[in-house]
């Protein structure tokens, strides 16, 4: 084994052994305990140092063993305990090998032993100066040996220095750790010095708190107070309230017993004079009474005057100022009622007789009315005849024109076939197809009744709609879709119920607002251009219930009713009788002001390449016939003025002079003819008539009418 090696496992049999395994405690001083008690320690060998002394050679162990005095090896030295022995025996034995190594490996730890003892006095900073100095050490081993304990000490010197320097990072973190710890104590002493100015603040508040309390404590107990006294005065109050309102109600209760005793008094009095007047309708002499048996009368008249008699003694006993009792009323009231069943059996009686006398006047008034009938129709008869006459002698026409006719004719008859093809959805069986035609009904007529004269888009949309729904596309009802190709027929009845609808239009809102038949006349005329069915339609419904549109007054037929010529003239008949003359020539003022402004407008937005389906020169037509025919009273003035208050204007713009003419004819010659059979009570429309054609003729210009659509409304 070389020396190196040696070295090192002498290196490590010393760290193994007691003095190499000293533990420096960093906390010794916090338990009192002596920095130097390891150094202090019994020195000992190691179980390693036979092995080292085994290598090394007796020649070297002993020529190292001499006295070294102030020499400048580090040698190990032997302590008093080692020298005395030695002393007294003279020497060490030598013949037993173990005892000798074991002497040198003694010595050897006595030399590290001494030199770490220096080491350790420079550590602990002279803290055995009493000690005495240490007698001169002897070196007892070879180089080699004193090499190793060179090795030793300079390793001993190097772990010092490590040792030194983990010291000194050791006070550098302790440093840091203090500054850190006097840091934390600052911030502490901030936030306890913040926490007593927050308890300061928190016992000023609780204090003012406390002065809040009682304060607002003191002014409860005063409102307390108050209100207590309040209390009283208010209980106080209601006392003399109670006491008060307690005279004054018994003082109300005596007025009101005085009052009602003075009502019964009135009341006994009012009873006692009804019995009485009650009694003389039972007296036989009255000549109301004549009718009825005498002796049913006296029984009823002797029964009347006990009933007064008893009355009689009630009042007698208030005649002391007493107030009647209620059981005085009760026998009054009493006596009132079998006064009144007295009456009303005489009434029964009266009545009886009454109505065997009305059926004989009814009777006879039957047989009146039959009288009279007979004579109205011989009247009737004679005026029809007569105005024949007179228009034959004057050479007037009493009905319209024969091709006229025969053009009306025609109408009525085509309408009646189309209402034939549909009168399987007209006149349905199956509630399906009841159903289906009361939605085209629906879908028909709710669209003219939305007509009106609030903007142009509105009624473009409306006519859109109806336009829809006669070509065959769907149309929305309710939030259905309808279509006229849901039935074979449905075409045909919505255009019939269209058509009857504009003309009921014309019956209705136009005879009441005479302004409103400018929208219904531009979709009804728009509509027929587009759908010819609905203007023939329109055209029949008309001429049925207007046979002045034609015009034509229907003659009576034999055989005809009274009431059925007043139906063909156009008056409206049913179980009360005929309507009255003004609701007549109402509804037919507003059906000649639809067929006037039908035929003097069309609609704007259509095409107007052709003619007008039904133009001016029909109004040209219409009224040159209306002035042919004779005329009848109140019906001629009134149909000719609303004619020309509609039409006028537009036939003047489009025959000019000749209207004129007409106009002047009117005026000079058929108004003469209108007032000869007028009466006085009809002369209403005929001066309405001559004033509309003065004021005309004098101005030369017929004003446009009333609520005629400008094109400023289309733009609406």
């Amino acid at each position: 084994m070389s020396r190196e090696d040696l070295r090192w496992n002498t290196l490590q049999a010393l760290k193994n052994s007691p003095k190499g395994k000293i533990v420096f405690d960093p906390r010794w001083w916090e338990k009192g305990a002596d920095i130097l008690a390891g150094s202090k320690d019994a020195p000992c060998l190691s179980s390693s140092c036979g092995l080292i002394l085994e290598h090394l050679s007796p020649l070297s162990l002993g020529s190292s063993c001499f006295l070294s005095s102030g020499s400048g090896d580090l040698s190990p030295a032997f302590p008093k305990e080692f020298s005395a022995p030695a002393s007294s025996t003279g020497s060490f034995s030598c013949s037993d090998g173990n005892a000798r190594r074991n002497a040198v490996n003694g010595s050897c730890r006595l030399r590290v032993e001494s030199e770490q003892a220096p080491c350790d006095e420079e550590k602990v900073e002279d803290a055995e100066v009493s000690r005495p100095a240490s007698p001169p050490s002897i070196s007892l081993l070879s180089p080699s040996a004193t090499q190793v304990a060179g090795q030793i000490i300079k390793f001993e010197q190097e772990y010092r220095l490590k040792a030194k320097m983990a010291l000194k990072l050791w006070q550098e973190i302790q440093e840091k750790k203090m500054v850190t710890v006097a840091s934390s104590g600052s911030e502490q002493l901030k936030r306890f010095e913040e926490f007593m100015e927050l308890k300061r603040r928190q016992e000023h508040q609780s204090m003012r708190d406390m002065m809040d309390r009682e304060t607002k404590e003191s002014i409860g107990r005063q409102e307390k107070l108050k209100e207590e006294q309040r209390h009283r005065n208010k209980i106080l109050n209601l006392r003399l309230r109670e006491a008060e309102q307690q005279r004054m109600r018994e003082a109300e209760l005596e007025r009101q017993r005085q009052a009602e005793g003075r009502e019964r008094v009135r009341n006994l009095n009012a009873i006692q004079e009804e019995i009485l007047q009650l009694n003389q309708l039972l007296d036989p002499s009255t000549q109301n009474k004549a009718d009825l048996p005498l002796a049913s009368l006296g029984s009823l008249s002797t029964r009347g005057n006990q009933l007064c008699t008893q009355v009689s003694e009630v009042v007698r006993k208030t005649a002391e100022g007493e107030f009647p009792s209620v059981d005085d009323m009760t026998v009054a009231e009493r006596a009132l009622h079998d006064m009144k069943d007295l009456i009303h059996l005489m009434q029964e009686e009266f009545v009886k007789a009454q109505e065997e006398r009305k059926k004989e006047q009814n009777q006879e008034e039957e047989r009146r009315k039959q009288v009279e009938l007979q004579k109205q129709q011989e009247a009737l008869k004679k005026a029809v005849q007569s105005s024949k006459d007179k228009a034959q002698r004057k050479g007037l026409q009493n009905s319209a024109e024969d091709a006229t006719l025969k053009w009306c004719k025609e109408l009525q008859d085509s309408t009646a076939r189309c209402v034939q093809a549909f009168e399987q959805l007209d006149n349905p069986k199956d509630a399906q197809t009841k159903k289906q035609k009361l939605e085209f009904r629906k879908i028909a007529t709710i669209p003219v009744c939305q007509i009106s004269c609030n903007s142009g888009s509105q009624l473009r949309k409306i006519f859109d709609k109806i336009d829809k729904l006669l070509s065959g596309q769907e149309v929305l009802s309710g939030g259905k879709s309808v279509s006229t190709s849901q039935h074979p027929q449905g075409l045909g009845f919505v255009s019939y119920a269209l058509a009857e609808k504009f003309v009921k239009q014309g019956e209705e809102e136009v005879a009441s607002h005479h302004e409103a038949v400018f929208p219904i006349a531009a979709v009804a005329s728009g509509i027929w251009e587009l759908h010819p069915q609905v203007g023939d339609f329109f055209l029949a419904h008309l001429h049925k219930k207007c046979p002045y549109a034609i015009p034509h007054y229907p003659p009576m037929k034999e055989g005809t009713s009274v009431e059925e010529y007043q139906r063909i003239l156009g008056y409206r008949v049913d179980g009360s009788g005929v309507e009255g003359q003004d609701s007549f020539l109402k509804r037919m003022s507003g059906m000649i002001r639809l067929y006037a402004a039908v035929i003097q407008q069309r609609w704007p937005h259509g095409s107007k390449q052709g003619a007008a389906p039904h133009g001016l020169n029909h109004g040209w037509r219409w009224l040159a016939q209306m002035l042919n025919m004779a005329p009848l009273a109140d019906i001629t003035a009134t149909v000719l003025l609303d004619f020309l208050e509609v039409c006028g204007n537009a036939l003047v713009r489009e025959y000019q002079g000749q209207f004129w003419k007409l106009l002047l004819l009117l005026q000079e010659e058929y108004l003469q003819r209108i007032e000869e059979v007028t009466s006085s009570h009809q002369l209403g429309s005929l001066c309405r008539l001559r004033q509309f054609l003065e004021n005309s003729l004098r101005s030369r210009q017929i004003s446009p009418p009333k609520g005629q659509l400008s094109s400023m409304f289309w733009k609406s």
